[in-house]
């Protein structure tokens, strides 16, 4: 399996490379269009991981439309430890034992946004390998602290869009894993308003699993893009403002306490930094 699939491994990190390019030329152009002031622009920071691998760090700070956005591509290769060997081999990964090696690619973006009205938003996609198994993963979902109906829809509908390429059940299916997987249990609330999750993805079709998660990507910024053009400029409040702050604790404690990314991230030894990018950068708790 290792030798046939270099060259898939090449086209996925490929493509996700290709997604952070285009997004981060579409959210430079949005700075561009509104606001008063310089545009914000990212600062690109390559990452590292000491056992192989790396990838860059694009974080924008402080800008017209985005208070905070980071969007990371990785590729990173190795070992697993000890603790992640048991998650994978729980979730059914073959061969842990026995040859516990492993490549990861994807692109993980979080925004965060400087007028309330605007929905903070979160997109992955990724594909992993070991030596016996492979398999994509990904989604997106939205989480305003203003909710305005039509937005969700809108939303959703571009989700619903890039799923029914592939199957008419797969919307309702990563839907509802999505309403799972983004839920606090501690707070017994969603983070957001949903959209799509999906992990562990092997067909048996490596081509047809990969159009589905490039599908996914590039249905992101038809999703989000006309939501931030339609908010941008309404005006808001100090009590907007701190509705913003409080719900971005909620963002924190999940992917702090729950992101399974974050945990694994954290646990194969990945640059702190680019793991812990999707936090805010103000938050406030009640």
């Amino acid at each position: 399996m290792t030798a046939d699939f270099d060259d898939r491994k090449r086209q996925a990190a490929g493509w996700f490379r290709t997604l952070r390019d285009l997004i981060v030329a579409a959210f430079e152009a949005l700075e561009d269009a509104h606001g008063t002031g310089t545009p914000g622009r990212f600062e690109v920071t390559p990452t590292t991981r000491a056992d192989g691998g790396g990838g860059l760090m694009s974080v924008l700070r402080g800008g017209r439309v985005f208070e905070k956005v980071g969007v990371n591509v990785s590729e990173v290769h190795g070992v697993l430890g000890d603790r992640a060997q048991k998650a994978m081999a729980a979730r059914g990964v073959p061969g842990m034992a026995e040859d516990p090696r492993f490549w990861a690619s994807g692109i993980s973006l979080v925004a965060h946004m400087v007028n309330p009205h605007c929905p903070a938003v979160h997109m992955n996609t990724r594909m992993f390998w070991t030596p016996h198994a492979w398999w994509f993963g990904g989604g997106a979902d939205l989480n305003p602290c203003l909710e305005y109906p039509e937005d969700t829809a809108h939303f959703h509908a571009e989700m619903q869009r890039a799923c029914d390429l592939h199957g008419a059940e797969l919307y309702s299916k990563y839907k509802a894993w999505a309403d799972e997987y983004f839920f606090i249990p501690h707070r017994n609330r969603a983070r957001g308003v949903g959209g799509i999750f999906f992990d562990d993805r092997n067909s048996g079709d490596w081509e047809a699993d990969f159009a589905l998660t490039r599908d996914v990507g590039a249905a992101f910024l038809p999703a989000f893009a006309p939501l931030v053009e339609r908010r941008i400029d309404t005006a808001w409040t100090e009590d907007d403002r701190e509705t913003q702050l409080v719900h971005r604790g909620l963002y924190a404690e999940y992917n702090l306490v729950y992101d399974r990314g974050t945990k694994f991230g954290l646990e194969t030894g990945h640059d702190a930094n680019a793991v812990l990018m999707s936090l805010p950068p103000v938050a406030k708790w009640t």
